[in-house]
């Protein structure tokens, strides 16, 4: 049998009166792929967060190797060869992706940084996982999935035994995900031991060997992945039966909302969208698929007034808003969920409520002559934690001390009940659970269901396939073609998301 490396008995943490884990006690063996489930606010994050040396357990003990530790910081954590790879990323967006990497482990040469040795170190190892970065690109210039690749190279790097990844698919396309799943293999092939919190059930089924299914901060039950279906973990994970589908209504989708004509837009002086054209009408969602990096980031800017266009029109409602304003196009009853909600979407130290009117806090009832009417700022923010289920202690609490999939429903709920006539939603289920992504899933559908246009943005084949209306595909800045999600594979997808082009569906 594998010898433990990792023991946490009866752990306890505390926050004022909240417990975020009640006496969990979980087992890491050797060369093992272990997966940690759980609704968002269950208390996986920190528990590996005092796996991983960012906080202490109120009460309990932490075995490696069968000796108790007590882990005072992240470092400790380093030197006893436990890597945690991050949610939300630990980089440093002014630095290189080398020096994010290396950062705190330089390789020195009389008494410098040998930065050609920690190159050759880390290329050679990027050869090894197939993990593809630019060692030379600044953080702040990669996109969301190249970053999870810097996460994960810096634990490699620091030649971790045990290695915690917090939800490291959120970002990621399907082939980066099969790629991740293989480095998972091959670090168990080498005696490495993983902790992977997901919520990603098919993940679970194809790399981990065990699942511990934590719930309200305690353990429900630790099982063998092969013995139990998808279907019952998520029954476990939520304590009810998820819905795996959306009901559509028939609804007038005659009317255009959106009309994008001859679009092009740049990224540092290279063309990002090339000649794109696209439409979203009245009681539809048209979902735009394709591998990260191809040109939906610099769309999506353009659209929200983030990113200047070159050339092109964009009209919603039949009016020009190309190069408007974030306010102007905010004002023409755009809403917009961002794919970073902690970067775009949200200001972390400020309350839940302030986050909820950062759309309309200048306008009446919750301004009156600059001065801010908190009063109904707080009570409006109270209705809409009840209404999207916000898992909180109150609407005064920091958006920044929620779980991300509760950040996530923040942006949701402040959003929708703007009540747009145009909803652009990014990524809008990245690394949230099962019950969170049902719950958004039918949100946005209900936008759909009352005769709104949703662009729908996601790397997720399967949320694509199943709330879209209409798939547009893009690669290389264009898109390559249009299908009927009803009517088409993950195979041809896949083949037109690799750039093989398609005609117009009739």
């Amino acid at each position: 049998m594998a010898k433990d490396v990792v023991e946490m008995r009866h752990i306890t943490k505390q926050f004022g009166n909240f417990k975020a884990n009640d006496d969990i006690s979980l087992t890491l063996h050797q060369g093992e792929i272990l997966a940690l489930l759980g609704e968002n606010g269950a208390g996986k994050s920190t528990l590996m967060g005092m796996l991983s040396g960012l906080l202490k357990p109120t009460a309990g003990q932490i075995l490696i190797d069968g000796k108790e530790v007590e882990m005072d910081s992240p470092r400790d954590a380093k030197n006893l060869g436990i890597g945690m790879v991050h949610q939300h990323f630990m980089l440093i967006p002014a630095f290189s992706v080398l020096e994010n990497i290396i950062l705190g482990d330089e390789p020195l040469k009389q008494g410098r940084i040998d930065y050609k040795q920690a190159e050759k170190d880390i290329t050679a190892l990027a050869e090894k996982y197939h993990l593809d970065i630019n060692l030379k690109a600044k953080v702040a210039d990669i996109t969301v999935g190249m970053q999870q690749r810097v996460e994960i190279m810096k634990a490699l790097y620091r030649k971790a035994n045990v290695f915690i990844f917090d939800e490291p698919t959120a970002a990621l396309t399907p082939q980066e995900i099969e790629q991740l799943m293989k480095i998972f293999r091959t670090l168990a092939a080498e005696n490495k031991s993983i902790i992977f919190i997901t919520h990603k059930l098919k993940e679970i089924k194809e790399a981990a060997d065990r699942c511990i299914i934590i719930r309200a901060g305690k353990v429900i039950d630790d099982v063998m992945v092969a013995d139990v279906a998808e279907e019952k973990m998520a029954e476990m994970m939520v304590g009810r039966k998820v819905r795996t589908t959306v009901d559509k209504e028939p609804v007038d989708q005659t009317k255009t909302v959106l009309e994008v004509s001859g679009l092009n837009v740049e990224k540092d002086g290279l063309a990002a969208v090339k000649n794109l054209n696209l439409t979203v009408h009245t009681g539809e969602i048209v979902g735009v698929a394709g591998v990260d990096g191809n040109g939906q980031s610099e769309l999506i800017d353009a659209l929200t007034g983030l990113r200047k266009i070159k050339s092109g029109s964009v009209k919603v409602n039949g009016k020009e808003y190309a190069n408007h304003s974030v306010r102007e196009i905010t004002e023409a009853k755009v809403a917009y969920i961002p794919e970073d909600r902690q970067t775009v979407g949200l200001i972390l130290p400020m309350t839940i409520a302030e986050n909820l009117v950062l759309k309309n806090y200048y306008h009446a009832p919750y301004n009156k002559q600059g001065i801010l009417n908190y009063n109904k700022i707080n009570a409006d923010g109270r209705q809409l934690v009840k209404d999207f289920d916000i898992r909180s202690q109150s609407e005064k609490e920091a958006v920044g001390s929620l779980s991300g999939g509760n950040q996530q429903k923040v942006i949701v709920a402040r959003e929708i009940a703007s009540q747009p006539d145009l909803l652009i939603a990014a990524n809008p289920t990245r690394g949230v659970d099962v019950g969170a992504i049902e719950y958004i899933h039918e949100k946005i559908n209900a936008e759909r269901n009352a005769g709104k246009a949703v662009l729908l943005i996601s790397f997720e084949l399967d949320e694509i396939l199943k709330l879209s209306d209409r798939v547009v595909v893009m690669h290389a800045g264009e898109i390559v073609g249009e299908i009927d999600p009803n009517h088409t594979s993950a195979e041809e997808l896949g083949l037109m998301m690799a750039g093989q082009k398609k005609t117009a569906a009739k």
